[in-house]
């Protein structure tokens, strides 16, 4: 699994022109499930994204999590970031879980994290979506939880 993790102070998903999904301070998850992502991987990447410390403690030291400072989860699916990008002009996604596989993971992933992190809203998966962001700092991590074979999903 994938997720690329923004810090931020404002996030929300708009579909068809209309408001969707908002989250204040916290964190804006893009989120990708590739094909031989398994329970385990969702589980380590809850775990991963609400205890991962992004925000600043008092000395401002990147010390706190989302958790720790009761912060919001914004989860929004994107296949994209599954893509195999290492060669040629357009991006594979050989990668990539199915679509029916890929909602189905996701799903069970957001229910995962809501119970860690019930402050957490999410996007819809396959609508096309406008995610506008404030990112803080910025600050952007990508979490990559590898399947649980190891190897790599790209080879």
């Amino acid at each position: 699994m994938i997720a690329l993790i923004q810090r931020v102070t404002q996030a929300r998903v708009t579909i068809g022109g209309k408001e969707f999904a908002e989250i204040q301070t916290g964190i804006l998850a893009l989120i990708a499930i590739e094909k031989h992502d398994t329970d385990l991987e969702m589980q380590r990447l809850a775990e991963r994204l609400t205890s991962y410390r992004i925000f600043p403690d008092r000395n401002n030291k990147m010390n706190l999590s989302v958790t720790d400072i009761d912060g919001d989860l914004l989860l929004v699916p994107q296949f994209t970031l599954a893509a195999d990008t290492r060669r040629g002009n357009r991006p594979g996604f050989s990668a990539a879980a199915p679509p029916d596989r890929s909602r189905a993971m996701f799903e069970k992933f957001v229910a995962m994290v809501r119970l860690r992190h019930p402050s957490t809203a999410v996007g819809c998966f396959g609508e096309d979506m406008q995610v506008s962001l404030t990112n803080d700092g910025p600050v952007t991590f990508l979490l990559r939880t590898p399947a649980h074979s190891g190897q790599d999903p790209n080879a």
